[in-house]
């Protein structure tokens, strides 16, 4: 049976409301002051918009560039609260949020068929915000897209890699991973905790990012490789934390934004 898969958090990581959601994404998108080309991949955080909204805002002003030219979208997330060995696809037909569905592109999600590390799960989709908070971001940039929304559980950075290169395709695909960085530190702590794993970012260098340095280091990590292979330059566009948005700097949790060209 086609079924779609319903938004989990809308009315309390983002509104509920469309023209609310669209209101605060524009804000967002208001503020930031765009440079530099259309990025092929790019990392953002997946909190509650009023923490991370603005760090994610940074980098996905930079695709409105893409409209019309970007028709796919490949979005990978940690999982939060289902454990699994490997990565989950949905079986769901579409993604819905308040500002509409996005249909899931089931061919190049056919693709991953032979790599014996990938499911078709939907207990790790159903409650996961990583991938759901992202999806009005890219909808108010880029308008109309298909979507591969893959969690990644217990995997491998280099079975991540093998996966992106699967789906990396051309300048119709944006890959996008979702991740925060240090969680629950003090301000001066995170701050630097979270630059030390921007330089490694920057420098594609997975193997010094650690578990408690970003909730997505194994998808961080498969971006790495994949970008390093391909001879890759990533850039820092933002790099804040909760204490700089909206939360007290006692207990912070870091939010960065990344672009990979």
């Amino acid at each position: 049976m086609k079924f779609t898969r319903q938004p989990a958090v809308a009315g309390t990581f983002y509104p509920a409301d469309k023209h609310q959601l669209q209101a605060m994404i524009q804000s967002y998108l208001d503020h930031t002051t765009p440079s530099g080309g259309l990025p092929k991949a790019i990392i953002a955080p997946h909190a509650g918009y009023i923490y991370s909204g603005p760090i994610a805002a940074s980098v996905y002003a930079r695709l409105p560039q893409g409209r019309g030219q970007i028709t796919r979208v490949v979005l990978l997330g940690p999982a939060h609260r289902v454990g699994f060995r490997g990565c989950a696809l949905s079986t769901a037909m579409w993604f819905a949020t308040p500002m509409g569905e996005i249909p899931i592109d089931q061919e190049a999600a056919s693709t991953l068929a032979d790599l014996p590390f990938v499911h078709k799960l939907d207990s790790p989709h159903d409650q996961e915000h990583s991938l759901e908070v992202h999806l009005p971001f890219l909808q108010a940039v880029l308008g109309s897209f298909s979507l591969v929304p893959v969690v990644v559980g217990d995997a491998s950075p280099e079975e991540v890699a093998m996966l992106l290169d699967k789906l990396w395709g051309g300048d119709e695909t944006l890959v996008v991973i979702s991740s925060d960085l240090s969680h629950y530190h003090d301000y001066a702590t995170a701050q630097r905790m979270d630059e030390a794993t921007s330089e490694s970012i920057v420098a594609l260098r997975p193997e010094d990012i650690d578990f408690e340095d970003a909730c997505g280091r194994l998808p961080i990590s498969g971006l790495l490789l994949a970008a390093k292979q391909r001879g890759m330059k990533a850039e820092t566009i933002d790099l804040r934390n909760s204490g700089d948005t909206a939360g007290s700097k006692d207990r912070v949790v870091g939010y960065g934004s990344y672009a990979f060209k």
